[in-house]
């Protein structure tokens, strides 16, 4: 059985260790170490993720299978006019395929269709077989970007939306 936890202030040291065990499974073919290395510490910081659970419009949720923690969910409602946008979805390997992802898709758009937003958008890494899952989920490229990250790496992405 999947469901969703609200994370908190207390959840910061297991959404490290998720992300950190999760990112470097997904992105081990596609990223070299070091830039995982970099992305992790700039993005999953301690005050930079004490930082999003304040913001109220920020909202991350563990992915709980059965009650294992599997992974994990970010958003973020009226990041643009009308728009929500999906900054995050990993889960570990050992539950990758098991329909998880799908039902975390689901449960963030639930839960922008309660606001007034009525667009999810997000970006996804040109090489990640991720895209495939988000097109089946009625997500649709509109965009490719490079964006410049720092200490000279690059994400190299497709932006996706999904209209609700």
């Amino acid at each position: 059985m999947v469901s969703f936890k609200k994370a908190t202030d207390q959840d910061i040291t297991l959404l490290q260790e998720l992300a950190e065990k999760s990112w470097n499974s997904a992105y081990a073919n596609i990223l070299s170490t070091d830039q995982i290395e970099y992305m992790l510490t700039e993005m999953y910081a301690k005050d930079e993720l004490f930082k999003q659970l304040q913001n109220p419009n920020y909202q991350y949720y563990l992915i709980l299978s059965d009650v294992i923690p599997a992974g994990f969910i970010g958003f973020e409602f009226h990041y643009e006019k009308e728009t929500t946008k999906l900054h995050r979805i990993y889960l570990l390997n050992e539950f990758k395929g098991k329909g998880l992802g799908k039902k975390g898709l689901d449960f963030m758009k639930k839960m922008t269709a309660e606001t007034s937003d009525k667009r999810i958008i997000l970006n996804v890494n040109k090489e990640n077989p991720a895209r495939k899952m988000y097109e089946s989920q009625g997500f649709k490229v509109f965009k490719e970007e490079v964006f410049d990250i720092g200490n000279g790496y690059v994400m190299d992405d497709f932006l996706m939306e999904h209209l609700l």
